[in-house]
């Protein structure tokens, strides 16, 4: 991918969420809402200090987080809809413990 986000942005991937509740209805694509969670595909450096120090982002490549429902920009890159937002926008990193709890 040809996209380097700058100082404390991130680039996510969407995950699609179950088309099935846990009762076996069908949700229809109309009524579905947008994902809230995602993977990290590219971060920036991290952010700049007042007095020019780069602090280092608590997030990397490859993270799967939550983020706001509202927050970042969409773009398409490579034909790709992803997201760009503000490290600040990831509301946390889902550890292997809560991905194992959400398939169960």
């Amino acid at each position: 991918m040809g996209f380097q986000p700058l100082h404390d942005r991130i680039l996510v991937r969407r995950l699609e969420e179950d088309e099935k509740t846990a009762g076996g209805i069908i949700i229809p694509d109309t009524a579905k809402e947008k994902p809230s969670e995602g993977e990290i595909v590219a971060a920036g450096s991290g952010a700049k200090a007042e007095d020019g120090k780069i602090t280092p982002l608590d997030v990397k490549v490859g993270d799967r987080v939550l983020f706001s429902k509202y927050g970042g920009t969409e773009v398409n890159i490579d034909g790709e809809e992803l997201l760009i937002m503000r490290e600040s926008d990831v509301l946390g990193i889902l550890t292997t413990k809560a991905k194992a709890k959400k398939a169960a």
